[in-house]
């Protein structure tokens, strides 16, 4: 190997690095040139990112009408992610598809990967800047309900409903796993923070008391059916007849809580003669819970705060 003179090697550096820094300012034309390449660069980025999102969400679409559609994607994003890219040869796809053969046929694994498909879809439409979030809490109740009213069937397969949908395979075989969005739950089965950030925000107007009111009570039965149908049995369905301690925890502690959190929502966004009249009803119903003291200064906070501001109390 031959050794660069000492008399080559600053020729070299300048062309390997430019010609030596002058300290110069730039321009008012400089500037003005730059953030115009820049828009240019941002637009094609966000056209970019736009393409991928859509081809994304039009694949997951496709998928999400059936489980059979759903399994079909499925397998081919998994040999994708975790065979193509991993460098693993085809037999091993082929293997690893044998040894789960019994999981991969089961239509509670397919319809549980068709919840996840309907929910990613739903995730990568709040990421948009011009969400229409009316929209997206109706549909995200619909994929509740319809996980709910099949609980027992998905509890083998609940781990898929649980995962975060955008690091689920479908998100990482379509490029979409690094989304985020905010006030929105990243899978479809966190009953009280589906609620919370996406369904009842929009309900929370005096137009609305009565969608806001039937939005509540269903939350608290979701809430105890899941947990009625998942918890304690991680291999599979509760038996006949059986509760869990955290279905009875729930009944007895969460649920009184639930309650009269409803009460206050309402009575906060306009219901306020109704709703102090069921908060009286509930503190009485209630009054060795734990939180009762709380619910008593809670309320007398409420009425007084109605009082000062020269509100009608009821």
């Amino acid at each position: 190997m031959k050794i660069l003179s000492a008399m080559r090697l600053p020729a070299l550096l300048l062309a390997l690095f430019g010609s030596p820094v002058v300290a110069e300012d730039l321009t008012h034309s400089d500037r003005e040139a730059l953030l115009e390449r820049l828009e240019i660069i941002r637009k094609e980025s966000a056209t970019n990112i736009d393409a991928r999102f859509l081809t994304a969400i039009s694949a997951f679409r496709g998928a999400m009408t059936s489980g059979a559609a759903a399994m079909d994607l499925y397998l081919k994003c998994e040999e994708m992610v975790n065979f193509e890219e991993m460098q693993k040869k085809n037999v091993d796809f082929r293997e690893w598809k044998r040894k789960n053969t019994d999981k991969l046929s089961d239509k509670g694994f397919r319809e549980a990967l068709r919840q996840q498909l309907r929910w990613l879809v739903l995730t990568l439409e709040a990421a948009s800047e011009d969400a229409d979030r009316d929209r997206l809490a109706v549909e995200a109740g619909k994929v509740l309900d319809s996980i709910v009213s099949d609980a027992e069937d998905y509890s083998e397969y609940r781990a898929v409903l649980q995962q975060g949908v955008t690091s689920s395979v479908f998100a990482r075989a379509y490029d979409v796993n690094g989304v985020t969005v905010e006030n929105w739950a990243l899978s479809p089965v966190p009953v009280a923070a589906i609620y919370e950030q996406v369904i009842l925000p929009q309900l929370r107007r005096p137009d609305r008391l009565a969608s806001l009111q039937s939005a509540w009570a269903k939350r608290m039965v979701q809430e105890s059916t899941l947990l009625d149908a998942w918890s304690g049995r991680p291999g599979g369905k509760r038996k006949s007849g059986t509760r869990s301690p955290a279905y009875e925890k729930f009944i007895s502690q969460t649920l009184p809580k639930l309650q009269w959190e409803s009460e206050v929502d309402l009575f906060s966004n306009g219901d306020e003669q109704a709703a102090a009249l069921r908060m009286v009803d509930h503190i009485k119903r209630n009054m060795s819970h734990d939180a009762a003291p709380k619910w008593i200064d809670d309320f007398t906070a409420l009425i007084q705060g109605n009082i000062e501001a020269g509100t009608e109390t009821p």
